[in-house]
């Protein structure tokens, strides 16, 4: 998915006065943004031309695309208000050894740092879904959407000990399966992956603060779990 134009602060101030209302002519679009005609002219044809609103009769109303955008706002300060980003967290075991794939890190932040592989959510797709071809892309192996065990939602923010300021904020979803086919890719651009115990990824001075929590998981159903872990300088 691409990222979203850049919106000027006067185009912001016209999304939002169109969040509460069904459509608006020229002049009352102007009014809100404080510009000379010229100038409102310009940032409403910009916003026609990206897609954010639509013209019919001379009135302009938010398209679809301009309704998702300006939803994200915090109608307040008139900015885009941050959410937590879904990603999903896989625990692959093998059935035989007992032993589940860990994921090493190479690359920033935290390099080197083990722990169950995950993938970000793509935009319409359904979390299992994600499990199924974040799977394939990440190990190689093939699984199918109804061998995947949902085993709970863990909600991780991280704090970066320099500053005290909330760096990351995820939402996991949690799933487990025995059930694959296929080999284990070990090496692949930005990590590592392994067959590896539980006690291996703890005897490693570099594993995720978050370990224990997902490491449940791969026993038991874990419900919601929240916490707040503080990562300095030399991990993220």
């Amino acid at each position: 998915m691409t990222h979203e134009a850049t919106v000027h602060e006067a185009q912001t101030k016209i999304l939002r006065e169109l969040l509460f209302q069904k459509d608006a002519n020229f002049v009352e679009l102007c009014k809100v943004s404080n510009l000379e005609n010229d100038h409102a002219k310009f940032h409403i044809k910009r916003l026609v031309e990206l897609g954010y609103l639509d013209k019919i009769s001379g009135r302009y109303s938010l398209s679809v695309k301009g309704k998702e955008y300006a939803n994200k706002l915090d109608t307040d300060t008139n900015t885009i208000e941050r959410q937590p980003k879904l990603t999903t967290i896989m625990i692959v075991q093998n059935p035989e050894t007992g032993k589940f794939i860990i994921q090493e890190r190479l690359k920033n932040p935290y390099y080197g740092f083990m722990t169950f592989y995950s993938g970000k959510v793509q935009w319409g797709e359904s979390v299992y879904e994600t499990a199924v071809r974040e799977t394939l892309e990440e190990t190689g192996l093939a699984t199918k959407a109804n061998d995947w065990q949902w085993r709970g939602i863990y909600h991780e923010r991280v704090r970066h000990s320099d500053n005290n300021e909330i760096v990351e904020d995820k939402i996991f979803c949690i799933f487990y399966t025995d059930k694959y086919s296929g080999d284990l890719v070990t090496d692949f651009e930005g990590g590592k992956n392994y067959w590896m115990n539980l006690d291996e990824v703890r005897s490693n001075p570099k594993h995720y603060k978050s370990f224990e929590i997902e490491a449940r998981a791969a026993n038991e159903f874990i419900g919601l779990v929240e916490s707040v872990d503080e990562y300095g300088v030399d991990d993220f």
